[in-house]
């Protein structure tokens, strides 16, 4: 039986939020788009203030990740690999994919 790990935008900025000493060096701005909950969220890393806060699909961001609620869960919880889940479609890049990885490689950290 599989899980469904779904995940609110609430539960994905208080996820970012303990990150952000790390986040903080991501010198960008990315929008996370969760599909099928119509909801956005955006990680401001470009200047002094550092901000995680809901956001129109439509601000402009380096990079968007699309994906689901469930997909992002998964990655989330070290449950999908961002790469395969790049690869196969679950995650789609729209901007700078360079900016995504250099994400992917900032929350990999310990």
């Amino acid at each position: 039986m599989r899980e469904a790990l779904m995940v609110s935008t609430d539960e994905l900025i208080n996820a970012m939020l303990a990150r952000a000493p790390v986040l903080r060096r991501l010198g960008y701005r990315v929008r996370i788009d969760i599909t099928d909950l119509d909801e956005s969220v955006l990680l401001d890393a470009t200047g002094s203030q550092f901000d995680i806060r809901p956001a129109s699909p439509m601000e402009e961001a380096d990079t968007a990740l699309r994906l689901s609620s469930s997909d992002l869960g998964k990655l989330m919880a070290g449950r999908l690999n961002p790469m395969i889940a790049f690869s196969t479609g679950r995650l789609r890049v729209e901007g700078s994919k360079g900016v995504a990885l250099k994400l992917a490689n900032l929350l990999d950290e310990d």
